[in-house]
């Protein structure tokens, strides 16, 4: 893997995990089109921090609602398409924010991004801006680009030649949990050790994490004076593809990954194949991947002249991948959002408005009932009470089977039963499996120690309402490579009727008890 000769800044005793969000000396009223989107929604509460007036723009306001920052920001409905909202959106606005790109693929597409960028330009200037910020892409000059990345660049161009003062910052892959490019790199090292790939995977990149990318966009709203230039922003790292792929397997702590370049130069077909083996939908793998038929390296650093580096000096790829990394910890199930995960890298986390094929392809099986006439007390014995002697209430041969299987290649099987027949605590084992986490008449989760190409956990929650006790009972799998998917598939079917049965039989037990 290649490695950059050089640092923007030298290193001090600040690690990468580290970050101060500075106060502003200039508060400014900020406008943010494009919150719902990956940049926009991370960038909003930066700017808050800073001591920015947030405004966010956005054509369904309802897609805020889960945000922590919702409450904090001044939100407008703004339809760029036909420019309902701009006006209203714009109005005593300083600094304006363009994070907006479209990812379809119509005949029109390139035209109407750039009428909505005219169109948005022209109110800025009429509402008086000093500014407009635009994100794009890291591209070559003088090549024949991909519909999508000739876009982003009219685009930029468009702003650039308006009559309101424009930063244009070009970046390539940005590292972060629910980034496009990143999650596309994940969910191909997590499924493939020998990896087939398209000869793109040569292509040399520059990438850039979320925190860093972020860095520059806050700053932009502080640059003092005109400035109306577009700069290359990158880590200064230079890797290929396939350096990348690498590198995030060895991060991530799985096996060495092997990227075996085939020729597939038709970005379609390459599109097709990507949108095959990840979960990310067509729509998005046919235009990402034809954006990575050239190499994305910054052409300059001229944006130092403008924006110094961040002090404790822009981060590494490894570093970027740890931070994105940080809370998907084996063993984790819940990956939702917590605003006061403290000591983490918030922006390179989950969001709940991020998309559902963002973090690691994760299976589940959900079954609820109401227990009518019940109490969780009432019910919680027979939850507790699951496994060993007891059984798991649904299909006892089919439990058995797969207790052999698991104990003849190496795992637990179902021999190790349980230390009491009615009483868990955690760390307890049950079969193949070992309690997590334990709440007394509330929840129970397991997670499976049977050898499997994965990790899997079984939850059991109750609540009281006015009908009854609820009963929610989840399977999660998380698969690791090829062999976990197809693990999944084999036994999916199965689930249909096991775990049915198990949620209808443990409430049947509950009840029969009652009545003795």
């Amino acid at each position: 893997m290649n490695r950059p000769t050089k640092r923007s800044t030298p290193h001090n005793s600040k690690s990468p995990g580290d970050e101060v969000i500075r106060q502003t000396r200039t508060p400014r009223r900020v406008l943010v089109l494009g919150a719902t989107g990956y940049i926009g929604g991370r960038l909003v509460p930066r700017l808050l921090q800073a001591g920015h007036e947030v405004r966010a723009g956005v054509r369904r306001p309802e897609k805020l609602k889960q945000v922590p920052w919702a409450a904090d920001v001044d939100v407008r409905t703004v339809d760029l398409d036909t420019g309902r909202g701009l006006d209203d959106s714009l109005d005593g606005i300083d600094t304006a924010y363009y994070l907006v790109h479209s990812m379809g693929s119509g005949g029109d597409f390139e035209a109407a991004e750039a009428e909505a960028a005219r169109r948005f330009a022209s109110a800025a200037a009429s509402a008086g801006v000093r500014r407009i910020v635009y994100l794009g892409g890291l591209h070559p000059e003088g090549r024949e680009l991909s519909k999508h990345m000739r876009s982003r660049a009219n685009v930029g161009r468009i702003l650039l030649d308006s009559e309101v003062d424009a930063i244009v910052f070009n970046a390539g892959i940005i590292i972060g949990s629910g980034s496009a490019s990143f999650e596309m790199v994940r969910h191909l090292a997590l499924t493939f050790r020998w990896m087939p790939a398209p000869d793109w995977v040569a292509n040399r990149v520059e990438p850039l994490s979320v925190r860093d990318a972020l860095y520059y966009l806050l700053s932009a709203a502080d640059v003092e004076g005109a400035v109306n230039r577009s700069f290359d922003i990158g880590s200064r790292q230079i890797l290929t593809y396939a350096d990348v792929m690498r590198a995030f397997a060895a991060v991530a702590g799985l096996k060495p990954r092997h990227v075996i370049a085939l020729p597939l130069p038709a970005p379609t077909l390459s599109g097709i194949w990507v949108g095959l083996v990840t979960p990310l939908p067509f729509a998005l793998t046919l235009p990402l991947v034809q954006s990575l038929q050239e190499d994305a390296v910054a052409s300059s650093h001229e944006v130092d002249e403008v924006i110094r580096p961040p002090e404790s000096g822009l981060i590494e790829f490894g570093d970027a991948v740890r931070l994105a990394l940080r809370r998907e910890v084996e063993g984790a199930v819940d990956t939702n959002w917590d605003a006061d995960a403290g000591g983490l890298d918030e922006a390179a986390q989950p969001l709940p408005n991020d998309p559902q094929w963002s973090g690691r392809r994760i299976f589940t099986d959900e079954r609820s009932t109401t227990i009518a006439g019940l109490s969780t007390a009432e019910v919680w014995p027979v939850v507790e009470g699951v496994g060993g002697s007891n059984g798991w209430y649904s299909w006892p041969l089919a439990w058995r089977v797969r207790g052999i299987w698991d104990k003849a290649v190496g795992g637990a099987g179902l021999n190790r039963g349980r230390r009491l027949p009615d009483t868990l605590r955690i760390g307890d084992p049950v079969d193949w499996w070992r309690v997590e986490q334990l709440e007394r008449n509330s929840r129970l989760l397991l997670r499976a120690e049977m050898k499997v190409s994965g990790h899997a956990w079984l939850e059991f929650t109750l609540t009281d309402s006015a009908g009854g006790c609820e009963y929610h009972q989840t399977a999660t799998f998380i698969p690791t490579g090829v062999r976990g998917r197809i693990y999944w598939a084999l036994v999916a079917p199965f689930h249909r009727f096991i775990f049915p049965a198990m949620a209808k039989n443990i409430a049947a037990e509950a009840r029969r008890r009652m009545r003795r």
